[in-house]
């Protein structure tokens, strides 16, 4: 089933909200819009995903949303935590957040959020999983969707008008309130054992909380911090 798009554009009256029924990518349309323009598309045939990897796009059963914003110190943990929320307040159902863009049930991954800097802006690209029944071989044990840990069905429209309005409320918080935030949403930010992909190898540790900028600290078995810049972290043994 479509998108009721009118049912979206109505909530949000003089806001640009593009829909498309199918396209590459929601964040390539997104591309040179104005700040707040918001992209939409039932079916992606080049969802983008993290280092590279493809976002798998279902045509009628995912969020395949793109949001142009101004740029912040801390983007990528406010749009986790905007996420997050649209999900609770619609579903019921709680998420966790791996850092720094991951949004989990358990230790299956809901939801993700990528964003690219062009032309002085953030254009955010955001993919839930809302009505998927099944997910391909490779991507079984990783991914979940709502409707999965559900048991039925939720309406696209609902969440997508929760997500744009509370991604405005969460890029509108200080970097101090959104540290705050993030902390205590995550049960990766801090007392967690991880094991983080870097390009000198692998490090292991127990996450320390965020740095001033944002950062992951991993603080390995002998003692000493590392502080994550990017990479993929998970938990150790998973």
């Amino acid at each position: 089933m479509s998108l009721d798009i009118a049912a979206i554009r109505a909530r949000f009256p003089g806001r640009e909200i593009r829909y498309y029924e199918s396209l590459d990518s929601t964040m390539h349309a997104a591309a040179g819009l104005e700040t707040g323009a918001v992209v939409l598309a039932d079916a992606q045939r080049a969802g983008m995903g993290r280092h590279g990897h493809s976002w798998h796009s279902e045509r009628g059963n995912g969020i395949y949303c793109s949001m142009v914003l101004e740029v912040t110190p801390v983007l990528m943990l406010a749009l986790g935590l905007a996420a997050a929320d649209a999900i609770a307040l619609t579903t019921g159902m709680a998420c966790d957040l791996r850092w720094p863009n991951d949004v989990m049930i358990g230790s299956r991954k809901v939801g993700g959020i990528l964003a690219q800097l062009l032309e002085g802006k953030a254009v955010a690209g955001i993919g839930i999983n809302v009505n998927h029944p099944g997910f391909p071989p490779e991507l079984e044990r990783e991914a979940t969707s709502l409707a999965i840990e559900g048991g039925r069905r939720f309406a696209r429209e609902d969440i997508i008008c929760a997500l744009i309005a509370a991604i405005d409320t969460h890029v509108a918080h200080d970097t101090e309130t959104t540290l705050r935030l993030f902390t205590h949403a995550s049960s990766f930010a801090a007392g967690r054992r991880v094991r983080v992909d870097q390009p000198g190898g692998i490090v292991e540790g127990v996450t320390a909380g965020l740095n001033p900028e944002g950062f992951l600290i991993v603080r390995k078995d002998d003692g000493t911090d590392t502080v994550i810049y990017a990479g993929g972290v998970r938990a150790a043994g998973s």
